[in-house]
């Protein structure tokens, strides 16, 4: 038994959840415009991700919430195309698995949903979110897709489900 549980955000996760994001932005020098961190949904989670096509979990232990992640519509996407999107793990969670069940539960959803390609954008310097990703059956793209204002990006990733 892992030492987490992954669920649907709720309203009284987005403190925490606002917390983790920033928090593991920052520590990869990941702050500023071009990044996640300014994102406008970030300090409420559960309700930018309450709609059709989309799902957003969290994965929890005893002491609280250590990581999330999610899929969304791939913002000037095709239809079917999703996006992975905020996917943070605190140093506190790694080494559970709770990155694994957090993209297993994303990529299902996504599945779920209809979608038939998932893409998602990461940093050079985050090395172990890419050999996850890769584990996972990610290929490197070249360039991005859709528009996800997130133009400090530099690594793109794309799977078929």
């Amino acid at each position: 038994m892992p030492g987490f549980e992954i669920r649907r955000i709720s309203a009284d996760d987005d403190p925490m959840v606002a917390r983790i994001i920033r928090d593991v932005m920052t520590e990869f020098d990941a702050v500023g415009p071009g990044y996640s961190f300014v994102d406008p949904e970030v300090d409420a989670m559960s309700k930018h991700y309450a709609g059709p096509g989309s799902a957003f979990f969290v994965a929890e232990t005893d002491d609280g919430v250590v990581g999330c992640a999610g899929i969304a519509r791939l913002v000037g996407g095709e239809p079917d195309v999703c996006e992975l999107r905020k996917m943070y793990v605190l140093p506190a969670g790694r080494g559970l698995g709770a990155g694994r069940a957090l993209l297993e539960h994303s990529l299902r959803a996504a599945t779920e949903h209809g979608y038939r390609l998932c893409y998602l954008e990461t940093l050079g310097h985050m090395k172990q979110a890419q050999k996850l990703y890769e584990s996972y059956g990610f290929e490197r793209l070249e360039q991005p897709m859709g528009n996800t204002g997130h133009n400090s990006c530099d690594r793109y990733y794309a799977k078929r489900l």
